[in-house]
Order: C-alpha cells, then sequence, then structure tokens
C-alpha cells in the first residue's frame, strides 16, 4: 500500500501578518541607515591616477611601474631565501647527528653579531641625531626658552646647554612649566628663587586643542575644561614682542628642555592649535620643526636633551625616554621611591607602611588588581605603573628650592646681567603675578614631597655618547663564548639564546636587591611579564605634554 503524500504547509498569511512584518523590516534598515551615518562611514574612493594636465606624466608613470617591479622582484627574492632556510630547517631535523659543516655556523654567527651591533648603533644614531638637531637649534634661534618642569625645576635645568647658550650671544628665558600641578606656596619660593638668575615665565600649557586643518562644530558656550585653559601665554608674547623691538628685526626663538617638560605644548598654545606633535610618551619630537607665531617672531622646536650616564639614578629615571635609552621600571621606580616622603607615598597610594621598594610593589599591585598568571602580584607592572605617573603629567609632587640663593657654576654676575638686559622684567613680574593668583594648584597636604637631586648634566657634544656599558659588554661576551662552543645548540635554540641575552628588568633587579628581600621574593614568585599584561599595563596618565 503506497503511503500517502503529506501537504506542505502553506505560505498564505493574513494581510495584517505580512504588513506588520514589512513594517519591521522598514524599521529595522532606518536604524541601519541612522548608525551608518552617524559612523560617517562612505565608500573609499577610487584613485584618480596622474591627470593629463600633469607635467611629464609618461615618465612619472614609468617611474611608479619600475617601483612596482622592483617591489615584486623584492618579495619573490625574499620568497625563496624564506624557503631556502626553511629547507635547511627539515633537513637538521631529519638528521640531527650530522653536523652543518663549519663555513655555516661562522656565518650565522657573522650575522648575529652583526644584527646586535646594528640594534645598539640605532640608539646611538638617534642620540647623535639629538645631538645635531639641538645645536641646530641653538645656533639659528637669537632668543632660548629653556621649558623647566613646575615640579622640579633645579632638575630640569641642565649646565652644558646653557653654557653653549651663553657662548653663542644668545638670550636665555625660563619657562616654568605644568605650574598647576604643584602648590601655589611651592611656586611662589620656586620663582622668587630663580628670577634671580634669568628672566622666568609661569606657564600652563593648554593640551586639549583642535588639530590643524580640522573644522570643528559650533557648539553652545560653556565653561572651558581645565586642560583647555592656557596661563602665561600673554606675558611670554609681550615678553619676546618687547625683545624683538628692542632688536628692530624679526627674532627666531628656540625652545628647549629635557624630556616630557612640555615644549611642544607650550608651541601649540601660543599658536592655538595643534601644530607640534604631543603625547603621553617621552621623546616624541626627533627633529627641530619652524613654527611662524607672527610675521616678527618665528619659533622652532627641538628634541630633548640627553641625559649623561653619569647623573644620579632618580634623575635618569626622571628623564631618560624609553625610545632612545633601555629603561628598566623595576630600577627606575625604586630610585624616584627612594626619593619621596615615604609618609606621604602611603598616604597617596593608599597603602601599608613598606620596608624596602619590592614591599612597595607588591602592595600597589595587590591594591591596583595587577596580577600575573597564577595570582602572584605583578610587580614589575605596579613599578611601571609608578615610573609612568612619576614622568607623565597627571601626579602632583613639588621640590624645596635651595634656602640660600647661590649663581650656577657655569654663571657670573656679569652674565647674569647681561641674561636679563633687554626685558622688561617689571612688566613680566607683574604679569606672573596675576598668571599666579588665576592658577588653581593642589593643596600642600595633597601633593607629594620629593628630594631633588639638583641640576642634571646632559650630552651637548656627538664623541661624549658612551657606546657600551661595561655590563652589556660582559653579556656579549658569554653570548659570544656560549656560540662558539656548541655551533649545533646556537642553530637550534636562536631564539632561547635571545631571551637569555634579553633578561627582564625584574630579574636583574632581584639579583641587586638586598639579602634581607629573599623571603619576600620567594612569597612573590615569578616577575617575567606576558605579553597581555604588558599590553593591559599601558595607562593614559597625561594630558599631552612631551
Amino acid at each position: 500500500m503506497k503511503r500517502p503524500k503529506l501537504k506542505k504547509a502553506s505560505k498564505r498569511m493574513t494581510c495584517h501578518k505580512r504588513y506588520k512584518i514589512q513594517k519591521k523590516v522598514r524599521e529595522h534598515h532606518r536604524k541601519l541607515r541612522k548608525e551608518a551615518k552617524k559612523r560617517g562611514h562612505k565608500k573609499p574612493r577610487k584613485d584618480p591616477g596622474v591627470p593629463n594636465s600633469a607635467p611629464f606624466k609618461e615618465a612619472l608613470l614609468r617611474e611608479a611601474e619600475l617601483r612596482k617591479q622592483r617591489l615584486e622582484e623584492l618579495k619573490q627574492q625574499q620568497k625563496l631565501e624564506r624557503q631556502k632556510e626553511q629547507e635547511k630547517k627539515r633537513k637538521l631535523e631529519t638528521n640531527p647527528g650530522v653536523k652543518p659543516s663549519n663555513v655555516g655556523p661562522v656565518e650565522e654567527e657573522f650575522a648575529q653579531h652583526n644584527s646586535k651591533k646594528k640594534a645598539k648603533s640605532g640608539k646611538q644614531s638617534i642620540k647623535k641625531l639629538y645631538c645635531q638637531e639641538l645645536k641646530k637649534v641653538i645656533e639659528a634661534s637669537d632668543v632660548v626658552l629653556e621649558v623647566l618642569d613646575a615640579r622640579d625645576p633645579l632638575g630640569c635645568r641642565c649646565p652644558q646647554v646653557e653654557a653653549i647658550v651663553h657662548s653663542g650671544q644668545k638670550k636665555l628665558v625660563l619657562v616654568l612649566n605644568k605650574s598647576d600641578l604643584v602648590p601655589k606656596e611651592n611656586l611662589e619660593s620656586w620663582l622668587n628663587y630663580l628670577k634671580k638668575e634669568l628672566p622666568t615665565v609661569v606657564f600652563r600649557a593648554s593640551t586639549n586643542l583642535k588639530d590643524k586643518g580640522k573644522i570643528s562644530k559650533v557648539k553652545k558656550k560653556a565653561a572651558p575644561f581645565k586642560s583647555e585653559v592656557c596661563f602665561g601665554k600673554e606675558s611670554l608674547w609681550k615678553l619676546l614682542g618687547g625683545l624683538q623691538e628692542t632688536y628692530g628685526k624679526a627674532i627666531q626663538v628656540g625652545v628647549i628642555g629635557f624630556p616630557n617638560v612640555g615644549k611642544s605644548s607650550i608651541i601649540n598654545s601660543l599658536k592655538q592649535e595643534r601644530i607640534c606633535n604631543v603625547g603621553v610618551s617621552m621623546g616624541l619630537t626627533r627633529s627641530m620643526q619652524v613654527v611662524p607665531l607672527d610675521k616678527q617672531i618665528t619659533i622652532i622646536d627641538s628634541p630633548s636633551f640627553i641625559v649623561s650616564p653619569l647623573n644620579s639614578s632618580t634623575a635618569l629615571a626622571l628623564r631618560s625616554p624609553a625610545s632612545i635609552e633601555v629603561v628598566k621600571p623595576m630600577e627606575a621606580a625604586s630610585a624616584i621611591l627612594s626619593q619621596a616622603d615615604a609618609r606621604q607615598i602611603v598616604l597617596k597610594y593608599t597603602v601599608p607602611d613598606y620596608k624596602n621598594s619590592l614591599e612597595f610593589f607588591t602592595m600597589l599591585a595587590q591594591r591596583r588588581g595587577l596580577h600575573q598568571k597564577g595570582g602572584s602580584p605583578n610587580v614589575e607592572g605596579a613599578a611601571k605603573l609608578l615610573w609612568s605617573e612619576w614622568t607623565g603629567a597627571s601626579l602632583g609632587y613639588y621640590c624645596h628650592p635651595p634656602t640660600s640663593w647661590t649663581p650656577s657654576p657655569h654663571f657670573n654676575e656679569s652674565i647674569v646681567a647681561d641674561m636679563k638686559g633687554g626685558f622688561n622684567l617689571e612688566e613680566l613680574e607683574k604679569n606672573n603675578a596675576h598668571c599666579m593668583q588665576a592658577i588653581r594648584g593642589p593643596r600642600l597636604a595633597n601633593s607629594v614631597l620629593f628630594h631633588s637631586s639638583g641640576l642634571t648634566n646632559g650630552i651637548i657634544e656627538e664623541k661624549d655618547i658612551p657606546e657600551e656599558l661595561p655590563k652589556q659588554k660582559e653579556r656579549k661576551q658569554l653570548e659570544d663564548d656560549e656560540v662558539v662552543d656548541s655551533d649545533q645548540e646556537s642553530i637550534d635554540g636562536e631564539n632561547v639564546d635571545e631571551k637569555s641575552s634579553d633578561m627582564s628588568p625584574a630579574e636583574e633587579t632581584q639579583e641587586a636587591l638586598p639579602e634581607e628581600s629573599a623571603a619576600g621574593e620567594q612569597s612573590i614568585g615569578s616577575f617575567t611579564l606576558d605579553k597581555t599584561t604588558e599590553e593591559d599595563d599601558a595607562y593614559d596618565f597625561s594630558m599631552g605634554y612631551v
């Protein structure tokens, strides 16, 4: 008996239901269009190519084709090289007992040596470039503005640069930036100390400026944010304008200073738009940048000073950008912590009393929820957090000026008198007093007292840049010995050697720590960071100073 065929369900529906579905679909599409309009999603424009009216069109097209061919050839060559390397590795894996010829390891050793040399010489070349650019800025300028961080003004002064500025018959003006991060009483005492030697301007750079070329929408007038307000702009304008009138010609003003004191932010504030690149990381400016303020005054941005390795560990920690220096977060943070007032640090970070820096970082990691795999506190992450806060522009700390004023060793009374000549100092004093009244600094109780290490020595001449530290030389020698002893191991485990040569900063600091902290170290465990924890520890602490 045949099985009866079942009828398919009818797709017919009531008009009410069909219209309801259509309405829902229309609403959904409308919603999607609205969201797309908000996002500003546009179709990518096609490349129009070289217009027919352009001169040398054929030559340009020919050049483009040649460039394309070169790139393709380069890609093919790299592909072949990769295939050869893979074949070599396969042969070694299939025949582990067979040792390669003597030529191979020697070539590999030579290549490794050259790559290490290039990595080290890369940072050396950047430092040399900084020195060259800084000299260019000083030579091109009629007036030089040395930007100081108001939290540690003496530590931001470089005697070597100031001596070169004077030897070139240039005027030098000190600019006390970040003046809103120190108590008003402390700012006043520093101003009274510094103005005895050089003309000093109290400044607070604006960091929330629109980018050049961007058109912002017109909004209702509201009270400006704290970061939008700039103080000291008028007094600096008047000071430079008065000097330009005495010279009777157009002047060029160079802006110099240590990393992250706010050089580029001052230029942006004077220009009232974001022309110079600013950010949280130290040492963003790598070359001189000329910015015309008006027809008579041109301002020149410069890269930062290079810190001499002969300075104290605290000065190196605060003034060394990670882009050109090898900064170890544990060592840097421990040096900063040793010079800060322990009682105020405990109150600021809301942690119990600590005996040493390791104990403090452990408690800070637990407090901030910085943990490694397995639940152990991420001590290095906490050290990195402290270092970034102290080198950024969010933390309020202050230093006391020296009790008695004495001229700097590189200056004398005649030089001081010469530097002050041509400036209207009475008007500058009035403007500074008005500026200090307007600035709202933190209370003395909310700030951390810091013991300054004095003037920071810098490197100006390229020949003075140190090539290699003795520890690095020893480590390099050990690596070379290991490679010579076992050729086979060096080929199989290249990655392992690279990891051992680049020891984590926390492991090196463990060796340097005293024996009494050994018990604390056992409870903490390993301090090596994962990739994930390094990415998680990147905080935005600044409002954009350079």
